[in-house]
């Protein structure tokens, strides 16, 4: 019987970028999957000292109440979607399952916790020209004054929907549904062409 569990990032079959000979500096512009992190979503009242204390017990921090903001915890991030949902995600891969460590402490409140991990991949562009990848698929405002560290927000680039969160130096998380991953991954690379330089394919941490 088959016990071993075998994980796969749904990017495993992507090609290098086929820049032209000009291409840019690969320091200028990376593109980093950030496969098998932890992630759920999160229901609950905000306003509830019990759900905001359990969470600060479990993760390390109370849950964000401004619209489109990040907290992070020791661990875990936790990412404003709505009045009363938000995204969870782990800081690394391999650490204990959310779902399981928020179940418990959250018995007595009304919320619910639902793990998302497989269904999901994230990306992080890197870079000064990282903005300039995703303008050319994103209608957000993306500029630093407008989008900056500690932010997220819903959009998506090109056809598929995508959750984003401006990262420190000018870098952008990218989180987007795993059915969506390929397509979103050759998206990127072809509007990254200009800044790659020949044959630099997306990372893996």
């Amino acid at each position: 019987m088959w016990t071993e569990t075998y994980q796969e990032s749904p990017l495993k079959g992507l090609k290098p970028v086929q820049s032209p000979a000009h291409a840019g500096d690969a320091r200028r512009l990376r593109i980093v999957e950030r496969p098998f992190l932890d992630l759920a979503v999160l229901r609950g009242n905000a306003r509830s000292p019990g759900f905001a204390s359990a969470l600060e017990r479990a993760l390390g921090t109370a849950p964000p109440v401004a619209p489109n903001t990040v907290a992070h915890g020791h661990r875990h991030l936790l990412a404003w979607m709505g009045p009363d949902e938000w995204w969870v995600q782990s800081l690394a891969a391999s650490l204990p399952s959310l779902e399981g460590a928020l179940r418990p402490v959250l018995q007595a409140e009304s919320a619910c916790v639902v793990d998302v991990s497989s269904g999901y991949t994230v990306l992080q562009l890197l870079g000064e020209h990282a903005r300039e990848v995703l303008a050319k698929g994103c209608p957000l405002d993306l500029h630093p004054r407008v989008f900056g560290a500690g932010q997220c927000a819903q959009s998506h680039y090109f056809k598929a929907g995508v959750m984003l969160r401006a990262l420190d130096a000018g870098g952008v998380e990218v989180v987007v549904r795993r059915s969506f991953a390929d397509y979103a991954g050759r998206m990127l690379l072809d509007a990254a062409q200009e800044f790659m330089s020949p044959n630099q394919r997306i990372e893996r941490e």
